[in-house]
């Protein structure tokens, strides 16, 4: 019989842009993870991207992280003439339940 799966609520926040340093740009994210129904203490999850860029098409794509229980400062290398035009929480791989 298989076992229950949870995930872990994530929000982001205080979302930053950096200013450029050696012809790149950082994008900074706290995010805030709630894994009190998880029976792991991480696992891995996806923040997806709508890259803007002066010279190239706009790029939609994902960075996979590595989440743990609490908060968690998150940042993605950005060359001086690509923005963020949005960004969403992708995939979360699910963990075993709490009392599972």
């Amino acid at each position: 019989m298989a076992q229950p799966v949870c995930r872990p609520d994530m929000a982001i926040r205080d979302v930053r842009f950096s200013e450029m340093i050696q012809l790149k740009r950082f994008w900074t994210a706290t995010v805030d993870v709630n894994a009190s129904r998880c029976a792991t203490i991480g696992g891995l999850f996806e923040i997806g991207f709508l890259r803007l860029a002066e010279n190239a098409p706009d790029l939609e794509f994902a960075e996979r992280f590595a989440w743990h229980p609490g908060e968690m400062e998150l940042v993605v290398e950005f060359w001086a003439d690509e923005a963020v035009h949005k960004y969403w929480i992708g995939e979360i791989a699910p963990c075993l339940c709490r009392g599972s």
